[in-house]
């Protein structure tokens, strides 16, 4: 027994069992929605950055989640499109482990940017008078710092948990990358710690902020409905609809993935819904807050206006 347990020095990405032609497919269409998701979010970037305009906390906020996107898209894609055209699907234990802590920090920030915006949206909308007095630049770097800080000790918390465990084999993970369950299946010991760890934490950043974006969003909607503009009216809704749906998008398929029952889950539609959080909803979120916010497009347009002047 004690032969058998050493420690294992690389693992085997498994990736989608398909044929060689539809790994090409993948990897073209894949390769497309990352670079879309690179660019979508750098021209949300760049626009923030330059336009004065936009120099308010809610794009503030939508700045850091262009940030979180990039970073999270960047961490498990590449791996993922150099396996679909690679026979040596291999990963070395650190780096492994390094994508699995950097994996679970950006996406529990996100989620806490999320509730950081919707926040940012309630004051705005209900108490519009004493907005840039609980909003100030002071307290929303303290939420932003707060955010990155409790994001990173959460899946320090989970490194540090997955370190403590021999791997032994087999060394085949069944993800196209270092997915911390996946990553778990691999140990050669009890896991319940780590288990409840998960469950318990996703409690905290997914069910609770999740709670607190919809008690928000109830008073705002009953704020909005007393908006006696039509414009004004129209313009809350705009703004808040988009963020409402990112919200449902990247909890929705959180909940699903880390909280449903995983028998009514097999381990390939697990690697979609992650699919789907890990590279779909990075894409679509600067679609979603451009496609339906005036202030962002009107800030393209003046931004491209100013190149066509020089």
């Amino acid at each position: 027994m004690t032969e058998n347990q050493t420690w294992v020095t690389e693992f085997i990405l498994l990736g989608f069992p398909l044929s060689p032609k539809l790994q090409m497919l993948l990897f073209g269409l894949f390769s497309l929605f990352y670079a879309f998701t690179l660019l979508g979010n750098s021209i949300i970037l760049g626009l923030i950055w330059l336009d004065s305009r936009l120099h308010t906390p809610m794009y503030f906020f939508l700045s850091h989640l262009a940030v979180v996107d990039i970073a999270y898209a960047s961490n498990n894609v590449p791996k993922m499109l150099a396996n679909l055209l690679s026979k040596q699907k291999t990963i070395s234990f650190v780096p492994c482990i390094m994508q699995t802590f950097l994996y679970m920090a950006f996406a529990h920030t996100e989620c806490l940017i999320l509730v950081m915006m919707s926040y940012d949206r309630y004051v705005a909308i209900c108490h519009p008078l004493h907005y840039s007095v609980i909003m100030s630049w002071r307290v929303c770097t303290v939420q932003a710092v707060t955010s990155w800080a409790c994001g990173s000790l959460l899946a320090l918390v989970h490194v540090v948990l997955i370190l403590r465990l021999p791997f032994c084999g087999p060394h085949e993970v069944n993800h196209f990358f270092c997915e911390i369950l996946s990553v778990l299946k691999l140990a050669c010991a009890d896991t319940r710690l780590n288990q409840v760890v998960i469950f318990a934490a996703s409690v905290f950043i997914l069910v609770g902020p999740l709670c607190l974006v919809l008690v928000s969003y109830s008073r705002i909607l009953l704020a909005i409905v007393r908006i006696q503009s039509g414009e004004g009216r129209r313009k809350a809704f705009s703004t808040c609809s988009s963020h409402l749906c990112v919200v449902g998008l990247f909890f929705g398929s959180a909940i699903v993935m880390y909280m449903a029952p995983k028998s009514r889950h097999p381990e390939e539609q697990q690697k979609i819904l992650s699919l789907f959080y890990s590279l779909f909803n990075p894409m679509l979120n600067p679609l979603i807050y451009s496609l339906r916010n005036a202030e962002v497009k009107g800030a393209l347009r003046r931004v491209l206006w100013k190149e066509r002047s020089v």
